[in-house]
């Protein structure tokens, strides 16, 4: 059976670069579980490979159809914005393994669909100066930087992502992403070792 590798984070912690190193890395053989949004298309992102940009007419048809694994609403400064995971031709269990970015409550959600046995955690930290740093550089390269949003998730994932909140996820290693070569290796290493 396979599993789904969770990587999960404070914004700006680096998933994004450490989701697409361990893709690429041939003796993982992971593949990738798309999730789904409703947020716009930042400045570098492709449909389909980040994510899949629906509208909201188009998640209701999904809805209707049940399809829905599990979903997410956040009130930003530009609206509400909805993430979801969708029970779609992604998925094969039987033959892959599959790597993902979350949080901590589609984590927890996916967990309930699929079952603790299935869903691994990969917790990445990073201190938060460093992170509110990361996150300020890379607002700065967007065609309309959205600074007021930024502050939002910086302040929302410190809540979100509080030491109680983790072991309630039931969530108690993490990794460490102050040098990204050392932080992927470990990542790696254990994956492999949970495969």
């Amino acid at each position: 059976m396979g599993k789904i590798f969770c990587l999960i984070g404070k914004s700006a912690c680096g998933k994004d670069t450490l989701y697409k190193q361990l893709l690429a890395d041939a003796s993982l053989s992971l593949k990738t579980l798309v999730p789904y949004t409703t947020r716009p298309v930042r400045d570098g992102e492709t449909n389909g490979v980040e994510y899949y940009f629906l509208t909201e007419k188009e998640l209701q048809e999904l809805e209707a159809q049940k399809k829905i694994i599990e979903l997410r609403s956040y009130h930003t400064i530009h609206g509400v914005w909805k993430y979801f995971t969708v029970n779609d031709h992604q998925i094969n269990l039987e033959e892959n393994h599959y790597l993902i970015i979350g949080t901590l409550d589609s984590y927890a959600k996916l967990q309930n669909y699929f079952g603790r046995h299935i869903l691994v955690p990969l917790y990445i930290d990073l201190e938060a100066g460093e992170r509110l740093q990361r996150a300020l550089n890379r607002e700065r390269l967007q065609s309309e930087p959205k600074y007021a949003e930024l502050c939002r998730r910086f302040l929302a994932d410190e809540e979100d992502f509080s030491i109680q909140n983790l072991e309630q996820a039931g969530i108690t290693k993490s990794f460490i992403n102050n040098s990204l070569d050392r932080c992927q290796k470990e990542l790696t290493a254990y994956i492999k070792d949970n495969l």
